[in-house]
């Protein structure tokens, strides 16, 4: 999994000291020893939201795909520049994280996700559990999009017609956030994307 915060090397067992107060990034290879690096990858989102880049020789679209299903933020294939992924690392650095014990804010949003409460220019909002896990998704990476297939496998897996029902979701959390407020872009062929006030 890259190195730890003293530059030592990490394995499989990399998790079992994880502390995500000395992690701004995780750099994460998925042939690693004892372990596949996509059920590492599951483990860490389990407990935390620090922004994973997945660096990998296998480049196939199904491994590609299911990478970014499963939470990291971005996948770089081998060979590779080196300036490349130092630019690439510099960029998810520059981006709002959604911290599971903090808040995170776009425009005049505030999302408490420890709290469970979202308010627009101070103002409480009340949404649903649906509601709020939707804005979460989307909220972990602003100004990006989220398929629709992430949104329905991370909020209503298992459940028969969530996909169709998502736009229902969707527009509800529009009218309940207003104009004033962080707004859910539709993205035509892909999903939504979470972006800041109107000019």
């Amino acid at each position: 999994m890259g190195a730890g915060p003293r530059g030592e090397r990490r394995g499989g067992r990399g998790l079992d000291d994880f502390d995500e107060r000395a992690v701004q990034l995780v750099v994460l290879d998925l042939m690693l020893p004892g372990v596949f690096g996509l059920d590492l990858l599951k483990r860490l989102r389990a407990a935390s939201d620090v922004p994973v880049l997945i660096l990998s020789a296998r480049n196939d679209s199904a491994t590609r795909v299911r990478g970014l299903q499963l939470g990291a933020d971005d996948y770089l294939t081998k060979p590779f520049w080196p300036e490349e992924l130092v630019e690439r690392v510099r960029a998810r650095l520059r981006r709002p994280q959604l911290q599971r014990s903090s808040a995170v804010e776009v425009g005049t949003l505030r999302i408490d996700e420890s709290a469970r409460t979202v308010s627009v220019a101070n103002r409480p909002v009340a949404l649903t559990a649906t509601e709020l896990g939707v804005l979460v998704a989307l909220a972990r990476k602003v100004g990006r999009p989220v398929t629709r297939q992430v949104l329905v496998d991370e909020l209503d897996a298992g459940r028969e017609g969530a996909e169709r029902t998502l736009d229902v979701h969707v527009s509800r959390l529009r009218k309940k956030l207003g104009d004033e407020g962080a707004r859910v872009v539709t993205v035509f062929g892909i999903g939504y994307k979470l972006v800041g006030d109107k000019p």
